[in-house]
């Protein structure tokens, strides 16, 4: 089973070839797509219930910050689809950047309010780097919503179902 010179030297060529082709075209900059969801909080709950409404129209904003410093190194603005959904597409690794989207802007006044309690997260924390597992570009950030200013009539009754009442949970 001797293979002659001239095979293998067409191997070895072929091989570093390859090889540096691989190296003259380089890493391509990663491209990332978030994607998320803006609703309306009609129970005032801080979460999507069955009487939730997803808005179109709506605004975000997505802000990649310095971990220290906090200096804000890419943003990008986005609108929701009849659906509700976002879809942002972000250039580069941002892997040493907190990444987060916030609302900016509701397309319907009565549900236009963002709750202000210290306590609570006004943002979707997003991780923006290939260096985390996660094989896909595409990054699923939590839902985002704004607050009726009442709630509806019907929310005394979808906070029961869930367990949830005046005197807290049961």
């Amino acid at each position: 089973m001797a293979k002659s010179p001239s095979v293998i030297l067409f191997l070895a060529s072929a091989l570093c070839v390859l090889s540096l082709a691989t190296v003259a075209h380089g890493n391509p900059i990663p491209r990332f797509y978030v994607e998320g969801k803006v609703y309306c909080d009609t129970c005032r709950a801080q979460f999507v219930t069955r009487i939730s409404d997803y808005m179109a129209g709506a605004k975000v904003r997505l802000e990649c910050r310095d971990r220290e410093g906090g200096n804000i190194k890419y943003s990008v603005d986005g609108q929701t689809d009849k659906l509700g959904t976002y879809v942002l597409t972000i250039d580069g690794e941002h892997e040493e950047e907190v990444c987060e989207i916030t609302l900016v802007e509701s397309s319907d006044h009565e549900c236009s309010e963002i709750n202000q309690d210290t306590f609570l997260r006004k943002s979707a924390r997003i991780s923006l780097t290939a260096n985390n597992g996660i094989t896909s570009p595409v990054r699923l950030a939590n839902p985002l919503g704004f607050m009726r200013k009442a709630p509806l009539p019907e929310c005394t009754e979808v906070l029961r179902e869930l367990g949830i009442t005046p005197e807290g949970l049961f």
